[in-house]
Parts: structure tokens; sequence; C-alpha cells
């Protein structure tokens, strides 16, 4: 186990909760790039499963306990328990690329937050399910959310401690990586795409996981949105262009490189469905209810 009293350069931190497999194959790719003067630290979320098998077997990373439930606050409690002035946060479900450890420590970040490249990958056999497909198509376009939609996902991030601690920790509830970069990008600090540090995420395999997914992010995007009136409208208008934007979306599917016939079409009603259930829960939002 690396010693925590030792001055560190960089700190990995992977918040994990009830996926062991995922964490021990990311920590099967991760710990090899290790090398002295970097914190590897999992930020356990309470989990029920038995830990002390990955323990034992990763000896050069940390494990530690937040009782308080979400991401948020295990990756604030990773940063917590950790004093490098480099931070790396990485997903438990995510699989990072031989020379992504090196890649993020010789990112550039001084006042910066750096979002690295995020592939997919089925974790099932042939052929796809419509949420396969739908996540193979639209998920993870980090280039695209960093230079035009003003985030990086957390799920391969790179920052200072410094930067950090003057934009503060991430917060539960909201769109957290959204949340924290817009934070950081107002206190003045740059947002910037490395295409050369990459870590593959699974696809969601079926629609109850992706369905999960949306329901997620809907509640936490609502919670960025103010409590005013003019607020709520434009977030009833949103919901009503939902089912047209699946139209507008639907070309990505048709022309996407090495998808089936069968594939476009379950992607295809996937992309429909989703838009349609996503107008009900936002519409649901604005009159008050729960989603």
């Amino acid at each position: 186990m690396s010693d925590p009293t030792r001055v560190q350069s960089h700190a990995v931190i992977i918040p994990h909760f009830n996926d062991v497999t995922r964490l021990e194959r990311c920590l099967e790719a991760l710990v090899p790039q290790h090398s002295d003067g970097i914190e590897l630290v999992v930020a356990d979320n309470g989990s029920d499963a038995d830990l002390e098998p990955l323990q034992a077997r990763f000896t050069q990373v940390r494990f530690v306990q937040e009782p308080a439930k979400g991401a948020a606050m295990a990756r604030n409690c990773g940063v917590a328990a950790t004093s490098a002035p480099g931070l790396i946060f990485l997903d438990a479900d995510c699989v990072p690329d031989p020379d992504w450890l090196a890649q993020a420590c010789a990112t550039d970040t001084k006042d910066a937050v750096v979002g690295g490249r995020v592939t997919v990958f089925d974790e099932t056999p042939a052929p796809r399910s419509g949420a396969e497909v739908f996540e193979t198509v639209f998920a993870f376009k980090q280039r695209d959310y960093i230079e035009r939609k003003g985030f990086s996902v957390t799920a391969n991030l790179v920052t200072t401690r410094a930067v950090f601690e003057a934009t503060g920790p991430f917060v539960t509830g909201r769109s957290e990586d959204v949340d924290w970069c817009q934070r950081a990008v107002k206190k003045g600090y740059a947002l910037r795409y490395n295409d050369a540090m990459t870590v593959a995420h699974p696809t969601r395999q079926d629609w109850p996981a992706l369905r999960r997914k949306w329901l997620r992010l809907t509640q936490e995007m609502y919670g960025l949105t103010s409590p005013g009136i003019m607020a709520r409208l434009a977030w009833a208008l949103r919901a009503a262009a939902m089912p047209l934007s699946a139209l507008a979306h639907a070309p990505r599917i048709l022309s996407f490189p090495g998808l089936s016939h069968a594939d476009r079409l379950r992607g295809l009603a996937t992309l429909l469905r989703l838009r349609c259930t996503r107008a009900v829960w936002m519409l649901r939002q604005v009159m008050g209810g729960e989603i």
C-alpha cells in the first residue's frame, strides 16, 4: 500500500458502490500503471459487498469509507483523504487505457480542468440491445461536452487541489459534473479536452438500466434550473420539444458506422421511447410532481 505520509504528486480517486466486478476490472487495468508518488484511493459509498478480497489483492490501493450516499460525497471523501496537489477522477466501471495514468499525470492542469476521451464498449455478446445501440451512438461525447456545453464528465477528469478547493466540493442532487465544471469556469479556470487521456465505459445493457440513468440525469438537470416561473416555462417548452428531438437525432443512428440494419431499428425505437419518456418526466417536474 502507498505510504500516505509520503509526498505525492497525484491522487486517483474512484467512487464505488456495490459494483465489485467492474471495480476489480478497473483496478486490474489501473494498478499496473501505478508508480511511486501517486495515491490510488477507492472511496466506497457504504457497499454491502465484501471488499476485503480486493483490498488484499490490490495493496497499492487505499480504501476509504463515505457513509453519506451519492457519488459526489464519495468523490469529496476521496479528495479529503488524500494530500497530492494533482487530482485525477476515474469511475469504478471504467477501464483506463494502458497509458491513461501517465497521460493524466503529464496533462497541464495549471489553473484548469481537463477532461479526457471516453469510449464505450458492450459487455454482452451480439446482437446489441436498443439501449446498447443508443449508448454507442450518443454516450460520452466528451469533446462536444467540453467545447460546446461547458463541462466534462467526472469519469475521466484531471485538475489540481487548488482548483478544487477554490471551486468547492461536488454537490449531491444536482448534475454534479455539469454543476462543478460550470462553477470552476465561473471562477476563471480553463476547461480543456485531452484526447490522449482515454478510458472505456460499458454501455447500458437494457432499457431498465438506460431508464435509470436518464431518470437520475433528468432529476439532476432540473435541480440546476432556477426556481422562477420563467425557468419552469422554459423547462416545459423543452419537454414539449423532446419527441421532436428524436427526429432531429435519428440521422446520427442511421449514419453511424458499424451498425446492422436491425441495430439501427432498435436504436431508433429506443431513441423515440426515451425522448417521449423524458418529456413526461419533465412535465411532471414542472407541475411539482414526482418522476
